[in-house]
């Protein structure tokens, strides 16, 4: 969006993260100009790395980069939790910030990222393709991938915890790269954990959404590892993701992200064929099947809202 560009411009990306008002200001943006049903929270997956002593940046065209990756288990040793209401209180005072602002209009979504995709960036020190650092860890040294994903998974419910006390109404926990493991490897290295979280915070009372990428083959272990809805990405047709998952579970997606950069009649054919699938059962949640590419077209994605609710005749709750 043009008015996230002129702000990035003045502020680096992890500037507006940890400065309430700015972040409170660009969660606001597409709540403004989109006719969506829910905000969610800006910020980023790995806030939480710094208090835990692995301090990053963001490389223009790459990504994040950490300064120093885990390697060993001394690095793994050195590690910290901490008390999100300190350390991380500035993401916790956005939120208090939007609340008034989105009263009597929609929801406000918080997040953090679940223990697999966070041990990977801390381990491979940015985006990978084949997770082969996170992999020989876990493999070659399962006690030590084991103290990792503790350690995570204790910082990522403390973090959610203080989310919904500070008033986000519904959470979700990104598990972006899980679909790099196979069911097996998942079962033994990663469920424990993110069931670990997810029963925690699903234990506060707000929903929880548990959402994956890459994930067909896993749907029915993401439902035994918990949450009230199960992100479908648009590898999958969304009524054979549900049959896998269950009906007595809500699903969120499975839009290609990448339909929103063609021909609007070609985006809203597929808008057409994901409700289709759903055919009108309650739980299901319409959205992209991953994150929105930063070349789309703004007017595309009003479209495409505009388009789901004359279709749903639904209003945004």
């Amino acid at each position: 969006m043009s008015e996230y560009r002129t702000l990035r411009q003045k502020h680096s990306l992890l500037d507006i993260c940890k400065r309430p008002e700015l972040a409170a200001q660009v969660t606001l943006q597409p709540v403004d100009r989109l006719e969506i049903d829910a905000a969610i929270l800006f910020s980023d997956l790995l806030l939480p790395f710094e208090p835990m002593g692995l301090p990053f940046d963001f490389v223009e065209g790459e990504g994040p980069r950490l300064e120093n990756p885990i390697r060993n288990a001394e690095d793994i040793g050195r590690l910290r939790s901490f008390d999100p209401c300190d350390a991380l209180g500035h993401v916790l005072e956005t939120i208090r910030l939007l609340r008034p602002e989105l009263a009597g209009r929609i929801p406000l979504i918080g997040f953090a990222g679940a223990p697999f995709t966070l041990a990977s960036y801390a381990i491979e020190g940015g985006p990978s393709k084949h997770y082969a650092r996170t992999k020989t860890l876990m493999y070659n040294e399962p006690h030590l991938w084991h103290q990792l994903c503790e350690l995570l998974a204790s910082v990522i419910t403390d973090y959610l915890k203080a989310q919904v006390e500070a008033g986000v109404q519904a959470v979700q926990l990104f598990d972006s790269w899980v679909g790099a493991l196979t069911a097996r490897d998942y079962r033994e290295f990663l469920l424990p954990h993110s069931q670990r979280i997810l029963q925690e915070v699903k234990a506060l009372g707000v929903p929880v959404i548990h959402f994956g990428t890459g994930t067909s083959h896993l749907l029915a272990d993401l439902r035994i590892a918990g949450g009230d809805v199960i992100g479908v990405d648009w590898r999958i047709p969304l009524d054979e993701a549900w049959d896998m998952i269950g009906h007595d579970y809500a699903v969120q997606g499975n839009l290609d992200p990448t339909l929103l950069l063609g021909p609007v009649d070609r985006l809203l054919a597929g808008a057409n064929n994901v409700l289709e699938r759903a055919a009108g059962r309650e739980g299901h949640i319409f959205n992209l099947g991953h994150g929105i590419l930063p070349n789309t077209p703004v007017e595309h994605v009003q479209a495409l809202a505009r388009h789901v609710h004359q279709r749903t005749c639904r209003s945004a709750i």
